[in-house]
């Protein structure tokens, strides 16, 4: 396999839609193409060059256009440094190496490296909270903060593709339900920027083969290494994650930790910007 997606033409119309969402980049931006021996990455940077750096980590079968509610909060006191993670269904390069290696953070050190970045901050959801805390386990001293959002690895792992696969083969109709499952019925008419994201979600859907490998779960002792402060942001409803197994965990392994549990939410977690926003920005206390 060559490519994240089904066909060359899937490809350039996930492309050529996700370029468009680009365009409603709410602060002003540098594009680049990091070199990594992992290939090419694409990051979106913005907001003042002399502030502290965030990292953000989307969650798979996606990409950096599902930030674009938050950056502009985000960009005002902070650089804000978008990644696509390569292998998915960006801008970045095609690779997807062993998730029970080192791989990953080394992708993530070149990343770093290139943009001169020392130490982050790092906001990930799903799969990019795995990334997130695989890289806080790695390297805890170039992580400042950790914001992790329904984040894999660390419950009991529930096997997604039971239910995915066949809604996936069930076209249109199929991709509405699983987009369903995984942020909730909608209520109401969407606005028309909610709208825009759901018909580019179920473009996607339609074209991405989606990652099949299990994410490893972390164990006890990668969990003690999360000494910088954590919060997390877990719906009770995600079907993805076993979402009180996260809980329990973190709480019984992470030292200073914010836990916000929120029993009716589902795997896209709307409205959190500025409790994200207030984390990252907040001082140390005095006994942390």
């Amino acid at each position: 396999m060559s490519s994240a997606f089904r066909t060359p033409e899937g490809a350039k119309a996930v492309r050529e839609s996700y370029e468009q969402l680009l365009e409603h980049w709410p602060s002003p931006s540098r594009r680049h193409l990091v070199p990594t021996s992992a290939g090419e990455t694409f990051v979106i940077e913005s907001g003042p060059l002399d502030a502290p750096a965030v990292v953000l980590l989307h969650g798979t079968a996606a990409n950096s256009a599902m930030w674009l509610s938050d950056v502009a909060a985000w960009t005002q006191r902070f650089r804000v440094f978008a990644v696509d993670i390569i292998g998915d269904a960006g801008l970045s390069a095609f690779n997807r190496p062993a998730l029970d290696t080192d791989a990953h953070a080394r992708w993530l050190d070149e990343v770093l490296s290139a943009l001169s970045i020392q130490r982050t901050s790092l906001v990930g959801i799903s799969m990019g909270g795995w990334l997130s805390l695989d890289y806080a386990t790695r390297r805890p001293e170039r992580v400042q903060k950790l914001a992790v959002i329904n984040p894999a690895g660390v419950g009991e792992p529930r096997n997604v593709l039971i239910w995915a696969l066949p809604l996936l083969m069930l076209g249109r109709w199929g991709r509405r339900k699983m987009i369903e499952r995984i942020a909730g019925a909608p209520s109401g008419a969407p606005s028309p920027d909610q709208a825009a994201v759901a018909t580019f979600l179920e473009l996607i859907f339609s074209h991405f083969r989606p990652r099949t490998a299990a994410l490893p779960r972390f164990d006890d002792a990668a969990l003690d290494r999360l000494s910088m402060p954590v919060l997390a942001i877990i719906g009770g409803r995600d079907v993805f994650i076993d979402a009180p197994g996260t809980r329990a965990r973190l709480e019984a392994h992470v030292h200073d930790l914010t836990m916000s549990f929120l029993p009716d939410a589902h795997h896209f977690v709307p409205g959190q910007t500025s409790k994200i926003e207030a984390f990252l920005a907040a001082k140390p206390t005095a006994s942390a």
